[in-house]
């Protein structure tokens, strides 16, 4: 029997990675994603797995959406499975100059939207007697570059979030872990490069980030999608509360540089 997968922010970036991912372990995926005209073209790149992809409108931050698209979810298979929380925005300020509505938008759309996620797929994944629920975080949840206040405490919100979620549920079979990538090629990093390009090229940015990694690239969405698949598969049955850093070894490295 198909498993019944959510992607958040499904159409584009980690999510469009998670969403390929599933659909190739034989997933059937439901994205949710505000962007209309992109749900519409990556339902066309996706066309291979017919009617085991589909795509729904819908603010992810508003209750009553989340629990009318969820339920629809819920009520057309029976149960879910797998609930993967791609969606999310970047915003930029400090203490001093981001706005509370900045504030509170961030917070709505990256934490709010995954506890009211969670809050109505978790009675569908236990009548399947389990499940998975992966969290989209960061590694600037862990550490930071300047003037991300806001960005940075929703990741952290998020890490949380994930661990209360996995204790609540650890007894029902239903599993909660967080993902924290360093940079990963997305349309939002590259509208990121373009607002940082100081006359430079959006690739040329992107190389320069890339090569902040000791790896020497940046990830692309299918790295990412591929430790997505793992922890929504029955291979990571014991994992639960855990936060991955997949970041091409950024966090093991110190900014101090010797001498050659």
């Amino acid at each position: 029997m198909s498993k019944i997968a959510i992607v958040t922010g499904g159409a584009k970036g980690i999510g469009f990675g998670s969403t390929k991912r599933l659909l190739d372990d034989g997933a059937t995926v439901t994205m949710f994603d505000l962007d209309e005209a992109g749900l519409a073209k990556a339902q066309e790149d996706l066309k291979e797995y017919g009617d085991r992809i589909s795509g729904i409108k819908v603010d992810v931050s508003s209750d009553s959406q989340v629990k009318s698209t969820v339920t629809k979810v819920g009520e057309k298979h029976g149960h879910i499975d797998y609930l993967v929380n791609c969606a999310g925005i970047q915003t930029y300020g400090t203490a001093v100059d981001t706005s509370e509505e900045t504030w509170d938008r961030t917070f709505d759309v990256n934490v709010k939207s995954m506890y009211l996620t969670a809050k109505y797929a978790i009675p569908y994944m236990r009548k399947a007697n389990g499940g998975s629920i992966v969290n989209i975080s960061s590694v600037q949840s862990l550490a930071n570059q300047k003037g991300v206040v806001a960005y940075a405490a929703s990741k952290g919100a998020i890490n949380s979030l994930t661990r209360a979620i996995a204790i609540d549920h650890a007894a029902e079979q239903i599993r909660c872990n967080a993902i924290l990538p360093a940079s990963v090629d997305t349309p939002m990093l590259r509208a990121s490069a373009r607002a940082f390009s100081g006359g430079r090229s959006e690739d040329e940015i992107l190389k320069e980030w890339g090569s902040s990694h000791p790896i020497g690239r940046m990830a692309s969405i299918h790295d990412i999608g591929e430790l997505v698949g793992f922890l929504c598969s029955d291979k990571a049955s014991f994992i639960t509360g855990s936060s991955y850093v997949i970041d091409g070894g950024l966090m093991t490295q110190v900014p101090v540089i010797l001498p050659e």
